[in-house]
């Protein structure tokens, strides 16, 4: 399944600098880039006008399209994701069963292998009482822990409960980061709310703070390492300026720097629902300006998609999480065409950064002895996202009407092309990540 491909005359986002040249790829592994290559391998491809950056790394995504088939749901997912020139993914262990054994794990991992058209990882859930599994669980590209929200029996609610999994977890650690006792606090507050508006009051920024401060006082406690997943609040970031992290990384989403409350919930209802929810700009100018600093790392999804007429069900029986991994490398790319962001910072934010969060060797860069997956991009390339052009299973988008500027053109997995054109080429697989730890 390995591949070789040779690009020339594209721009080329190097780790430091971008530069115009070739890129080869030989046997799935990026065997040389230069101002020009002489020799060619494998299909040869004039870049000139495109960029090439390395692929995608979406480090937190739910494939659960709306289906009875779970190996349709992975094949529909890692479809997506190669659209939106995602290379790799990590998905969540809330699935139906969940993932909270070393047996489900392996199966999952062996779905995946079937259906997979990228790359592909997976995390083991923490309950109160699987430590042992989780330690078992060598293939695992990390421990989940739900501290809060509708996580059924994934909830590890008790400080007492969280703390051991910090004291004996071998393998990184990812929060969902909100207080469950706040947040029973403050739905009692709201009770008998069908106003979609009071989401972000009753999971407010407080309850993701608690868990936030918990999360990290346990990690320096216990020399743990923690990431913490898809931060929504300024005084989130605020607080993680203040204390040591070497070993703490954290994450943000796109719906939280794009999406805006309250004007969001006008104008898409509970399609714009989501856990820890949309808050106001306020907190969007927070997490960018963290994400510049580094106190942020990298973006990731939180792909979460339902079925729309679920979501049409009314609040709060409508479920929270919105699809998103088609369209986080355009909106970033945007960026870069409006001047608020560069090319460098995008490959490092959504490629480098999670490879290194979750030790991922020769992954997330442009580099000679790198595996050959990347993503050609047309950078004044227009186009409108749309519910019809959606391929995700749930069939709709938040980003429905945006008018977004710099989209992909073809995504390689190891020197192999799988998305070309705006088609899904057929028969090809991704590997399983694997994971360089101590």
């Amino acid at each position: 399944m390995l591949g070789s491909i040779t690009i020339r005359r594209a721009r080329l986002v190097l780790p430091d600098r971008v530069v115009t040249g070739d890129i080869l790829v030989e046997d799935g592994v990026i065997a040389e880039i230069g101002p020009t290559i002489q020799r060619s391998c494998g299909e040869e491809i004039d870049g000139t006008g495109l960029t090439v950056l390395p692929g995608v790394i979406d480090p937190h995504v739910h494939f659960r399209d709306p289906s009875s088939n779970a190996t349709e749901t992975l094949a529909s997912g890692s479809r997506a994701a190669a659209a939106g020139g995602v290379t790799s993914f990590l998905d969540m262990p809330n699935t139906e069963p969940p993932c909270t054994s070393v047996e489900r794990l392996h199966e999952k991992l062996d779905r995946a292998a079937e259906a997979s058209v990228v790359h592909y990882g997976f995390f083991i859930g923490a309950t109160p009482d699987n430590l042992e599994e989780l330690i078992a669980a060598e293939r695992a590209c990390g421990i989940k822990i739900f501290m809060g929200g509708s996580a059924g029996d994934l909830l590890v609610e008790k400080p007492e409960d969280i703390e051991r999994i910090f004291m004996g977890a071998n393998k990184p650690i990812a929060v969902h980061g909100e207080d469950e006792s706040r947040l029973r606090e403050r739905a009692q507050l709201y009770e008998g709310t069908v106003d979609v508006h009071d989401h972000p009051r009753i999971r407010d920024a407080e309850s993701a703070l608690i868990a936030t401060r918990r999360a990290v006082e346990f990690s320096l406690k216990h020399g743990q390492r923690l990431h913490l997943l898809h931060l929504s609040s300024a005084e989130e970031v605020a607080f993680l300026a203040t204390v040591p992290r070497e070993n703490i990384t954290a994450e943000v989403c796109p719906q939280h720097l794009f999406l805006h409350a309250e004007d969001v919930y006008d104008i898409l209802g509970e399609r714009a629902q989501c856990d820890p929810p949309t808050r106001t700009k306020r907190h969007a100018r927070a997490l960018w300006q963290g994400l510049t600093d580094g106190i942020i790392q990298c973006i990731a999804t939180d792909h979460a998609p339902h079925a729309l007429a679920s979501k049409q069900a009314g609040y709060p029986h409508s479920p929270s999480g919105l699809p998103g991994v088609e369209w986080s490398l355009p909106l970033m790319l945007d960026q870069v065409h409006r001047g608020h962001a560069t090319l460098n910072q995008v490959a490092r934010w959504m490629s480098e950064a999670p490879a290194r969060c979750y030790s991922i060797p020769r992954k997330g860069r442009l580099e000679t002895g790198y595996d050959g997956d990347f993503v050609l991009v047309d950078m004044a390339q227009t186009q409108t996202i749309s519910d019809a052009s959606t391929r995700s299973g749930c069939g709709w988008t938040p980003y429905e009407g945006w008018e977004v500027t710099g989209w992909p053109v073809l995504t390689s997995v190891m020197g192999r092309p799988v998305f070309r054109d705006g088609q899904i080429i057929e028969g090809v697989r991704g590997r399983e990540l694997t994971y360089a730890r101590n």
